[in-house]
């Protein structure tokens, strides 16, 4: 599949090396370099005068010299101070970048406190109510289903109530399941798993959706690929769920691929594109965010579950056009034996 960068470094993302906070050599100094180019001026300038034949006389007596020495040292001072200013202002503009660094580390870590406080908020409440409501629909679907079987066959606009109200009852319980997903962290038994293998599984659980629309799946790159560590059953939760999320958009007959690829850090990334409308790009920032869906019966937490997962992980999921038109959801999920060094260390 073609590679498209997701998330380009930026300079503050780049790591700091030992020799980046080293003490600069004095010959990398500005203010020596000053110094120099003043001390320079200076000679040029006492070479010229002489050159001239101009001299200086005091109470009788040549001081040409000491006034041209006189003269050169404060070139070479002006040069000196010169390069103190440059690097006063080098200085400034370091620690300028450290603290702009600083706060969007500091603006992240407020924005994930918030979220955890939400999360915890939500939580409390999914546990509060999830009890009532599944208890008063699971009563409401079996009374639904009673009377269905108790109508005459005759009475077909009666069961197609009832079938209405049984299947508006199972939506109403995937939203509440969805909810409680979203509201308690993941829990995460992780172990060494294959891609192919992952991919296997979602999509013997996706095919049906698949082949109702006669959607083309193509799969490259996962053969020869180091193993991820990952919850199994967890990530192949969320490749369900970008799989039927492209089964809804992409149109009769279209295509579906998954990909992955190392990416030489220590993590696979996995690719799952499709054919469809993709996702414009003002709403890309967006649609991981909790509650936030464009479909009319949408709950808008099924991408937000995915991230929590992903994010679990030590991992990232992103979202980017595809080469072609349509959407491209990128998972990055660290290799089982970088995660193995890493705890080791």
């Amino acid at each position: 599949m073609t590679s498209v960068d997701l998330n380009p470094p930026r300079d503050h993302d780049v790591p700091r090396t030992a020799a980046d906070d080293a003490p600069r050599p004095w010959w990398r100094l500005e203010r020596w370099w000053g110094f120099a180019t003043g001390l320079a001026v200076g000679l040029a300038d006492l070479a010229l005068t002489l050159l001239l034949g101009l001299r200086f006389e005091m109470n009788g007596l040549d001081v040409t010299l000491a006034a041209l020495a006189l003269y050169g040292s404060t070139f070479a001072a002006t040069g000196l101070l010169f390069g103190l200013v440059l690097e006063a202002r080098r200085r400034d503009r370091r620690a300028a970048a450290i603290i702009a660094a600083q706060m969007e580390t500091a603006g992240a870590t407020r924005a994930r406190l918030a979220q955890s406080e939400k999360l915890a908020a939500l939580g409390q409440l999914a546990a509060a109510i999830a009890h009532e409501v599944r208890n008063a629909l699971g009563i409401i679907r079996s009374a639904a289903q009673g009377l269905n079987e108790g109508l005459p066959a005759a009475d077909a606009d009666a069961q197609r109530a009832c079938s209405f109200i049984t299947a508006e009852i199972d939506r109403l319980g995937s939203v509440v399941s969805s909810l409680l997903s979203f509201a308690r962290p993941p829990r995460l038994t992780p172990r060494a798993v294959a891609v192919d293998a992952l991919f296997d599984q979602a999509l013997l659980l996706a095919r049906q959706d698949l082949d109702a629309k006669d959607i083309r799946v193509v799969r490259a790159g996962a053969a020869s690929l180091p193993e991820v560590s990952a919850d199994s059953d967890l990530i192949v939760q969320v490749l369900l769920g970008l799989l039927a999320n492209a089964a809804d958009v992409v149109p009769r007959g279209g295509e579906v691929r998954l990909g992955a690829r190392a990416d030489g850090d220590g993590l696979v990334e996995i690719d799952v594109a499709d054919s469809g409308p993709g996702v414009p790009e003002e709403l890309r920032g967006r649609i991981f965010e909790p509650f936030f869906t464009t479909r009319d019966k949408g709950t808008g937490l099924g991408l937000a579950v995915a991230r929590q997962i992903v994010e679990a992980h030590a991992g990232r999921i992103e979202v980017a056009e595809r080469p072609g038109g349509g959407a491209l959801f990128r998972i990055a999920l660290p290799e089982a034996r970088a995660a193995r060094m890493e705890a080791v260390a």
